[in-house]
């Protein structure tokens, strides 16, 4: 039985992947997909929410790897951001999970990161630096078992401005290769269903190939101000899929083209301090993909544990506004955010609460991330890069 195995009709997945970059999925047309399981009352319901998951994720994040604590993941964020830190190396990783309440299989998203900075001679009077990174990616649909995998190398170069490390302006590039791939074994299509009760007959579809590859290009700059001790300013712009990459597995001449938009986003934050253990970390960030619009704004309390150490509790909220093809400017998510900072330590736990209009049909629409950052040779507490 179809609704007891979790399958899911391919003609549903093609009409998904094909409007992957472009978002074009429509809700009425999910709905008169298979007409031959109407009566299936549960299994629509499966179909209905796994496909409305893909809407709402589409419309909210242009299916682009972002993160809610965007600074945790830096490379995923802004190439220029690449050994952004005051010491020699630094080892990240987050993992997000999303809509557990209202899909059997969650999404869920990963990504990994090492990064080495390194002195430049060129002029050792700005200690300018420069850097290489190390992304690893992966996302990954459950219930129709897809999946996109990307390894990326980075680059940055740190130009001091001055002679006292008051000002630097960074510029990256990051340079990778995506893999996406669909288990074809847990899909069944319309010709094989036996008109009883299950899907045993022999289909006669023409298949495309189960997994491809594309190269993706991103550039960066970020610009970092300490007017004064405990007081700094952030400034970053970045431009992702440079290439424009055709994402559908189905060639042109099968109407797959489906070219994944350039995506542009700017970020901008500070660390303010109110007391001498207390700092306000205001951040916002922005991103327009194609048609597509998020920002995600809020600011953090830094509270400083002692006087002997960098030991530090952090709490923030923040909102995420977007919009999509009609320019309709609605209200994602609130997001709740605690971390800890134990010298050279960072853990990171956010918690999205979906509040859109699509809420109604679930209440399960949530998300929460997991991040943990290591500092390696950690030098000082100056600040070239915020931490969450």
């Amino acid at each position: 039985m179809i609704s007891q195995n979790n399958k899911y009709s391919i003609n549903a997945v093609q009409v998904v992947q094909n409007s992957y970059a472009q978002n074009q999925i429509n809700c009425a047309e999910l709905l008169t997909l298979h007409p031959d399981f109407l009566p299936r009352t549960d299994f629509m319901k499966k179909i209905t929410l796994l496909f409305l998951a893909f809407l709402i994720w589409n419309s909210a994040e242009a299916q682009d790897k972002q993160f809610t604590q965007f600074y945790a993941s830096p490379l995923t964020l802004n190439p220029a951001l690449t050994g952004a830190y005051n010491g020699r190396f630094r080892v990240s990783g987050i993992y997000r999970e999303q809509w557990r309440g209202a899909l059997e299989s969650p999404y869920e998203t990963f990504a990994a990161a090492v990064d080495v900075r390194f002195d430049a001679e060129l002029d050792s009077r700005y200690k300018d630096a420069f850097a290489i990174g190390l992304l690893f990616f992966n996302d990954k649909v459950g219930g129709i078992d897809f999946s996109t995998n990307q390894i990326a190398i980075s680059g940055a170069f740190h130009k001091g401005l001055d002679f006292d490390k008051k000002q630097f302006l960074s510029v990256g590039f990051q340079a990778g290769i995506l893999q996406r791939n669909i288990n074809y074994e847990d899909l069944f299509f319309d010709d094989q269903f036996n008109d009883l009760n299950g899907f045993d007959r022999p289909t006669g579809e023409d298949l495309p190939e189960n997994n491809f590859s594309f190269s993706d290009l991103s550039v960066g700059l970020n610009y970092t101000f300490t007017p004064k001790k405990r007081t700094t300013f952030f400034a970053g712009f970045a431009l992702h899929h440079i290439l424009t990459p055709d994402v559908s597995f189905f060639s042109p001449e099968d109407g797959g083209n489906s070219q994944l938009f350039t995506k542009l986003s700017a970020q901008l934050s500070a660390d303010l301090p109110l007391t001498d253990r207390l700092s306000l970390q205001p951040r916002f960030l922005y991103a327009q993909q194609g048609p597509h619009m998020q920002v995600n704004t809020g600011t953090n309390l830094r509270i400083r544990v002692n006087d002997y150490n960098s030991n530090s509790l952090h709490i923030g909220s923040w909102v995420r506004p977007v919009s999509n093809e009609q320019d309709e400017i609605t209200l994602d998510a609130v997001i709740v955010l605690v971390g800890f900072e134990f010298n050279n330590v960072l853990f990171g736990l956010s918690y999205d609460v979906n509040i859109d209009s699509y809420r109604t049909f679930d209440q399960g629409q949530n998300a929460i991330e997991f991040s943990a950052t290591y500092l390696g040779s950690f030098e000082d507490e100056s600040i070239l890069c915020p931490k969450f």
